[in-house]
């Protein structure tokens, strides 16, 4: 049997899709602006609003969007400064950490569900949930169209982008809002503990190898889309989660980029 005689393979690859599309091109942005950090915080954040989701009775990704919107927001703003950055992590991870199984404890879900949320689940994922990773992959990618100069010249140049008289302020906020859809896209395949490697480690990686912003959009797609593919293929022909082969194959490029960089620069 083909796997892709199977729905739920169908609708993952489908998903997979768009998700891989959106985090390698949010994800340069990520990495330019140093903010590796949020997408790890929001993965907490993201599991509690799930949890939360769950607990209201909607779906896992509306309590994500909750969640991760508002808290993208105030979580940057609280980070800017480095001196207090990694105590406002740990705080607010911690938090939200207690919050998500707090939620999940009071709604009376098994364990099997806390272990979808938190590392994706490929046979979850429904008709349902790729529409909804569509619409929101599209508000995504037409936003990201729209503020690309200006998010590439405050990204790359912020003190140019200052000195220029650029609304950097409102670009930061709805580039943190971004983000957070994309978090809470992304963790309907790797999971909300997860997602930061789709976020950051193809476009990590894929600055090694070009030099320009578009290239590096497209190499780092092209890193997330291989992951996400070849993952789902490994899941379903092991059985083993999905998440696992993401994060190996996409560590992989990165110390191959790595690698890379090394002897270009040695020779």
């Amino acid at each position: 049997m083909s796997m892709f005689s199977l729905v739920f393979m169908r609708n993952a690859y489908l998903a997979g899709t768009f998700i891989a599309i959106i985090c390698g091109t949010i994800g340069v942005f990520v990495i330019a602006r140093n903010l590796s950090f949020l997408t790890h915080t929001l993965s907490e954040i993201g599991f509690a609003g799930a949890a939360f989701g769950i607990f209201m009775g909607w779906t896992a990704l509306s309590g994500m969007l909750i969640f991760t919107v508002i808290s993208s927001v105030i979580v940057g703003q609280m980070s800017v400064k480095q001196s207090r950055r990694e105590a406002s992590i740990s705080a607010i991870s911690a938090l939200f950490i207690g919050l998500g199984i707090l939620f999940l404890s009071l709604s009376n879900q098994t364990s099997s569900y806390a272990t979808s949320i938190l590392f994706g689940s490929v046979i979850g994922i429904a008709s349902a949930d790729v529409i909804r990773v569509a619409i929101l992959s599209a508000i995504v990618l037409l936003v990201m169209l729209g503020l690309y100069r200006p998010l590439k010249f405050d990204s790359f140049d912020a003190i140019g982008a200052r000195v220029s008289g650029l609304w950097t302020t409102g670009i930061s906020v709805v580039f943190l809002v971004l983000v957070a859809m994309s978090v809470s896209v992304a963790a309907q395949i790797v999971g909300s503990l997860l997602i930061f490697i789709l976020l950051t480690l193809p476009a990590a990686a894929a600055r090694y190898f070009v030099h320009t912003v578009s290239k590096m959009i497209f190499l780092a797609i092209g890193f997330a889309l291989i992951g996400v593919w070849l993952g789902l293929y490994l899941s379903y022909v092991t059985n083993l989660p999905v998440s696992f082969f993401i994060a190996a194959i996409e560590c992989i490029f990165y110390f191959a980029a790595l690698g890379y960089q090394r002897l270009r620069v040695g020779s």
